[in-house]
């Protein structure tokens, strides 16, 4: 049965399968062009899905996708779905200086912006990558004009994560403004937050246990932000090599992802962050508006 509560975040970071932080390398970065492309056929597998249950969702679009494939960023558009920044490079903030990450957001949000035609108000970084060593990436993405963000997860974790952020959606206050954070949604469990909202987690927990995690961050009132990605829906792309860990995490249960995604679907009810959470829209209205006013 579907949930009555419609404040639930979809959310996919739309990314090749060979571009994932686990595997990257900088040989492999500079064979990019290379590998076989599966993003567009697994987005739209993905936008077919969501169809058929009348569902609309954000994508946080890769630059570097974006540019190669601009008829895929119409596409999620026409379809209701909000688009949104997941920076161009897929590079790790916690690898980049304050300018080259600047860089970085700025030319995703442009390019993503001309084929669109409107504004870009999300970012999410890379592996979540916003950390305590990187907080200084929130002031950037205010003065680059972003409006909201969803890369700090308030959970223990070896490549990233927060454990003291707040788990709810929650305004920023940085030197060059308020940005609103949406964090992916964990659940508390004897005292230690665990992940629930999804990737390698919705894979890795049988459907039943998640659900019933869901259900009770649900009774709190709470509103889901769940993630994925185009190629947890797509079994048969190639193997690459990494360690065992990163191998692990990146094809358990691959297999399982569109069954799953169906059951979420059926059970919980979602729509773009930008619709869930209305004061994002308020900001960015109130900051046009000033901006017309020269204020």
């Amino acid at each position: 049965m579907v949930s009555t509560i419609s404040r639930h975040c979809l959310s996919f970071d739309v990314e090749e399968h060979f571009q994932v932080s686990a595997f990257e390398s900088p040989m492999r970065r500079r064979h990019w062009d290379q590998f076989e492309s599966r993003v567009e056929a697994n987005t739209e597998r993905l936008l077919e899905i969501l169809a058929q249950r009348g569902v609309r969702a954000t994508f946080f679009v890769l630059g570097w996708v974006a540019e190669r494939y601009p008829s895929l960023v119409h596409r999620i558009a026409s379809g209701g779905h909000e688009v949104a920044s997941h920076g161009y490079a897929h590079e790790l903030i916690t690898s980049q200086t304050p300018n080259a990450f600047r860089e970085d957001i700025r030319k995703a949000k442009a390019i993503l912006e001309s084929i669109l035609s409107q504004s870009v108000l999300g970012y999410r970084a890379p592996s979540f990558s916003i950390t305590k060593d990187t907080m200084w990436a929130t002031e950037i993405l205010v003065e680059e004009g972003y409006v909201y963000d969803s890369s700090i997860f308030p959970v223990l974790h070896d490549r990233y994560g927060v454990p003291s952020a707040n788990p709810e959606v929650h305004q920023l206050l940085t030197a060059s403004g308020v940005l609103w954070e949406v964090p992916p949604s964990t659940v508390k469990c004897l005292g230690v937050r665990v992940p629930v909202a999804g990737g390698g987690y919705f894979r890795l927990y049988p459907y039943t246990l998640l659900r019933a995690l869901l259900r009770k961050l649900e009774g709190e009132g709470a509103s889901l932000v769940m993630y994925m990605h185009p190629w947890e829906f797509d079994p048969s792309q190639p193997r690459m090599e990494g360690s065992l860990l990163s191998r692990m995490r990146h094809y358990l249960n691959l297999d399982k992802t569109e069954i799953r995604m169906r059951e979420l679907l059926q059970d919980f009810s979602f729509a773009p962050i930008r619709e869930v959470f209305p004061q994002i829209e308020q900001m960015h209205s109130a900051r046009m508006v000033s901006q017309v006013s020269g204020v």
